[in-house]
């Protein structure tokens, strides 16, 4: 038995909501300095909870690196600017969407 959206009376087989904000997302990943000179990638503009928890987690355990999830921005230690494009690529964003800085 298929399972029933609540808001739409829709199945939810027949739609996928994520995969619509996740293109009309602007995303911006740059790298700062921080104190000394230690270097810190920040992602920001994904805008639900649970998905930038889970990203910033999988990027972590891809990247080989440290970091965190704090107001709504993935800070990641070190200098992963390209590598993250790349992985919110694949993971289906628009790569015009993505706002390279740094």
């Amino acid at each position: 038995m298929q399972e029933i959206d609540k808001i739409s009376g829709l199945p939810k087989d027949l739609f996928d909501i994520s995969s619509i904000t996740k293109e009309q997302q602007k995303i911006r990943v740059e790298v700062i300095r921080r104190k000394f000179s230690k270097f810190v990638t920040l992602i920001s503009g994904i805008e639900e909870k649970e998905i930038i928890k889970d990203l910033g987690k999988e990027m972590k355990q891809k990247f080989a690196c440290g970091g965190t999830v704090k107001d709504n921005e993935i800070e990641l230690q070190g200098k992963h600017r390209d590598k993250a494009v790349d992985f919110l690529i694949k993971k289906g964003y628009k790569k015009e969407l993505i706002e390279t800085r740094g």
